[in-house]
């Protein structure tokens, strides 16, 4: 079975200022292959949706229902709802997940 790759607007908004963050401190070509990674790393899950495993912060709390998976420092949470991958956030695993959790998924 194939799901479809949903990438949601706060995950969309998570991109674009790693994008600006990286363009700035690095280079516009760096951005754009790590961005274009990230993608990719996203798009895997149509096949491969099981893959990632509960996020540390949210089995704390006794969430189960979100995924993760990593690419570099980053880290893409998910959600898995019938045939459809729900991308909720690209978080750098260098950040305070657990605070930025908190204000997204907690709230």
């Amino acid at each position: 079975m194939k799901y479809k790759v949903i990438i949601d607007p706060q995950a969309k908004e998570d991109m674009r200022e790693i994008f600006f963050y990286v363009s700035i401190n690095d280079s516009l070509d760096k951005a754009n292959k790590l961005l274009d990674k990230i993608e990719e790393t996203c798009n895997k899950l149509e096949r491969f949706p099981k893959r990632g495993h509960i996020p540390e912060e949210l089995r704390n709390t006794g969430i189960k229902k979100y995924f993760e998976i990593h690419y570099k420092p980053y880290r893409i949470i998910y959600e898995i709802k019938k045939n459809k991958i729900y991308v909720h956030s690209v978080l750098d695993g260098r950040r305070n997940i657990q605070e930025i959790l908190s204000n997204r998924i907690l709230r």
